[in-house]
């Protein structure tokens, strides 16, 4: 038996996947073709585990998905929320049921999963894509399949099929043997599925995260790069890298024909920990001082910084760049004016900050995080701030965001995240202000920065002002689309942005 995608159970997918949160075509139903697979082995030989990467055409743009299912023969424990399919078997025979689910929830898949990265193997190709026709099951094609990893065969209409997968370990010690597993709630774009393990002795291990990429890219991913850098580093500021799945997949829009990039991606996981928005948030709600913890936030903001420069590299900035970063504020800029015209009271300032851009001396370029907030960061007791989520800014294209960037973004986004601390609870307190406390908090960001880099980012005043306003023009389209009570956030940062370069915009 493998898990097969039978007309039956490709009739439900399209409703199935629309349904789902990291599903990025809201409003549509999909339009799903499969375009290659893999299987993975269950170490207890029970259930049958597949990857299915499908291409969902009913957009613009097609999109590749990836749906890891397993098929069991009976149901999964507690697994009624992810079941996708069931199928009866038998014909005039006896009957039996097989039932299919969202192999993250499965722990079957969780273990084959690690075990793929851990002892560097190669996923075998299932054979056919595209056809939905259940494979002979004979054991010579899948010897044929171990023997032969790696090559691409092409499907049916001639475009190449997935022909590889492979574990990449990071960890240097056995992390241990998985226990039990369970996927974490709430996330947007990705699984992540906690790994509970256990060593040797049966004794509990340090646990494990490992976020499967639903949505797959051309390229390296860079949550893993950059994390894994740090990591291999020695920073104590980011979770330890354990390993990850490189594939490949058919793109005809990419060279060849065939894409390749990251399926998978585990590393250590902290229980018990609060995210940096919950800790300011309550600080504010409970009227406390921020500052020494703002403080230690811009030290190990600067640690990253430096760590990432040190072991990624550094490069000047070209025009091109320049004119990157340009082009890309007068976008927003326009964007913003499209969803709240009152701002074009804030033309002129838009104008001189990007003209200021082009005139600036830039600092080198560097690998940074890209999506910089206090969501990005987790407060680790005994061990401090530790940054997640190196994947950059999710609207803007791969390619774009594993370039150099200015550090100074990262400083920006900090800087506005302050400012969303206070604007949040001062919508939940109507006639209260919580300005002094975000303006306290910034400040002392920018001084924890300043002591681990060497450098006050407000040397470079005008980078750091325009980017800050880069950002705030994005949020001003966010909040117009989702949630316009919260206008008055980005908005009031853009008045007080102007008031601070009023001088120049008088002389």
């Amino acid at each position: 038996m493998q898990v097969q995608l039978t007309p039956s159970i490709m009739a439900v997918l399209p409703q199935w996947v629309a349904r789902q949160r990291w599903y990025a075509g809201k409003g549509r139903v999909p339009v799903l073709r499969r375009i290659g697979g893999l299987r993975l082995q269950d170490p207890a030989g029970k259930v049958e585990i597949s990857i299915h990467l499908l291409l969902d055409e009913s957009g613009r743009t097609p999109t590749t998905y990836q749906v890891p299912l397993t098929c069991r023969t009976s149901p999964l424990a507690d697994g009624d929320q992810a079941l996708v399919a069931t199928m009866e078997l038998g014909g005039d025979g006896p009957q039996r049921t097989l039932y299919y689910y969202d192999a993250p929830h499965d722990p079957a898949f969780a273990t084959a999963l690690l075990a793929l990265m851990l002892d560097e193997r190669t996923a075998p190709f299932d054979g056919k894509k595209g056809d939905g026709k259940k494979g002979d099951g004979k054991k010579g094609d899948e010897e044929k399949g171990d023997e032969e990893k790696g090559d691409e065969e092409p499907g049916p209409d001639g475009e190449q099929s997935i022909g590889s997968a492979g574990g990449h370990r990071l960890a240097t010690t056995d992390p241990g043997e998985v226990l039990t597993s369970r996927v974490l709630v709430g996330e947007q774009s990705n699984t992540s599925i906690i790994l509970d393990l256990v060593d040797i002795l049966g004794l509990p291990a340090k646990p494990l995260i490992c976020k499967l990429f639903r949505v797959l890219q051309h390229g390296q991913n860079p949550d893993v790069v950059v994390q894994s850098a740090l990591s291999a580093a020695g920073s104590t500021r980011v979770p330890g890298s354990v390993g990850y799945v490189w594939g490949q997949w058919s793109d005809a829009a990419a060279t060849g024909g065939v894409a390749a990039g990251h399926l998978a991606f585990a590393q250590e996981f902290l229980p018990g920990v609060e995210d940096a928005w919950r800790v300011a948030l309550a600080a504010v709600a409970s009227e406390a001082d921020f500052s020494d913890r703002a403080r230690s936030l811009g030290l190990a903001t600067a640690e990253v910084h430096q760590t990432l420069a040190q072991t990624m590299g550094t490069r000047e900035a070209t025009q091109n760049d320049v004119a990157a970063l340009t082009r890309s504020m007068r976008a927003r800029h326009a964007a913003a004016l499209s969803e709240v015209p009152a701002l074009a009271e804030y033309d002129q300032m838009v104008t001189l900050s990007i003209e200021a851009v082009s005139l600036a001396r830039w600092p080198a370029l560097q690998r940074i995080h890209g999506d910089y907030h206090l969501g990005q960061v987790l407060d680790a007791p005994g061990r401090g701030w530790v940054l997640v989520d190196f994947e950059g800014e999710p609207l803007r294209p791969l390619a774009e965001r594993t370039q150099p960037d200015l550090a100074l973004r990262d400083v920006a986004g900090m800087l506005r995240s302050f400012d969303y601390v206070a604007g949040s609870w001062e919508q939940e307190h109507p006639g209260r202000s919580a300005a002094a406390w975000a303006s306290h908090a910034r400040t002392a960001f920018l001084e924890g920065y300043t002591s681990g880099a060497g450098r006050d980012p407000r040397q470079d005043g005008v980078l750091l002002a325009a980017l800050e306003l880069d950002k705030a023009l994005y949020e001003v389209v966010y909040e117009a689309r989702n949630r316009p009570t919260w206008l008055s956030i980005p908005i009031t940062a853009i008045a007080r942005l102007f008031a601070e370069r009023r001088s120049d915009l008088q002389s």
